[in-house]
């Protein structure tokens, strides 16, 4: 009996902790409101991808969690250039598969604002998985930045995206 309620203090006890220890989120909001969020630690990546309004091609703009709980740019891929669009950026740039690609862009641009027209199609690529972000009319601003909370307060955002 008496290991039985060790057991379960350990366990109540290690509960708690994880609940109420802060870890860095990646943490997307619209307005105050957060609508996702996602593990935030030091060198996670994801990539948000949209249709260009003009070229009507995909383009892909690729980030990283700095150690400093920033995000960064580290490159970017397009079909083709258009006005606005350097001929070069980072340390690279060279055609892959038809892509236009840019890397070691390694530049802060944090925190992160995305407007997310639905005529764009704009898309978070995260472990893998694709997640909409463009939603109606006006179309959302979206701000990505890296947050320490505990876990219980990501909870709901971290839950959103794998439950609708």
């Amino acid at each position: 009996m008496r290991k039985t309620w060790l057991s379960l203090a350990a366990v109540a006890i290690l509960l708690i902790a994880t609940a109420s220890v802060p870890l860095p989120w990646l943490v997307i909001r619209e307005g105050p409101q957060w609508r996702f969020a996602f593990p935030g630690w030091q060198g996670t990546t994801f990539t948000i991808r949209w249709m260009h309004s003009v070229e009507k091609e995909d383009w892909e703009e690729w980030f990283r969690v700095t150690d400093a709980d920033t995000i960064e740019i580290t490159g970017t891929r397009f079909k083709t250039f258009g006005a606005g669009v350097p001929s070069d950026a980072g340390t690279e740039t060279h055609l892959e598969d038809g892509w236009v690609v840019m890397t070691g862009i390694d530049r802060d641009v944090d925190p992160l604002a995305v407007q997310a027209a639905a005529e764009e199609h704009y898309r978070l690529i995260f472990a893998g998985h694709t997640i909409a972000l463009s939603q109606g009319d006006p179309p959302p601003i979206l701000n990505f930045s890296i947050i320490r909370v505990p876990l219980w307060q990501a909870l709901p955002a971290l839950l959103r995206p794998w439950l609708s």
